[in-house]
């Protein structure tokens, strides 16, 4: 079955970064575009970044742009997402998920279009 285990979250201070992993088995990990999202406390889940199937293409969330960073290692079923400049605002659960469709821009942010999630992995910025 499909599995996506997301890590490398914890406790930051305002101005750091951190780097979150999310290693996918059970599918063709290659083929699919995957997502990041992250829900803050009494928030909805909200669209953070994804990235095409070959890493050719990548999409942000306006509030993270220019800090926030996705990739992916396909060799290692591996997508990643770099934060750096972190503040307060960032601290939620953060979910890594995978698309159900290929690359369509107007179709990347939302939930409903991603059919397997992680876990997730708590960050936390420290102000």
């Amino acid at each position: 079955q499909v599995q996506l285990v997301e890590s490398g979250g914890g406790l930051v201070q305002a101005g750091g970064s951190l780097r979150l992993s999310c290693a996918a088995s059970g599918l063709t990990f290659s083929v699919y575009t995957m997502g990041w999202f992250r829900q803050a406390p009494g928030k909805e889940r909200e669209f953070v970044a994804a990235i095409s199937w070959n890493g050719g293409s990548t999409s942000y969330a306006d509030s993270v742009k220019g800090r926030f960073t996705i990739s992916r290692d396909n060799a290692k079923n591996t997508v990643y997402l770099q934060m750096n400049s972190l503040n307060a605002e960032d601290t939620a659960v953060y979910y890594c998920a995978k698309h159900r469709f290929g690359w369509t821009v107007a179709l990347l942010a939302t939930t409903s279009h991603y059919d397997y999630w992680g876990q997730g992995t708590q960050v936390t910025v420290s102000s």
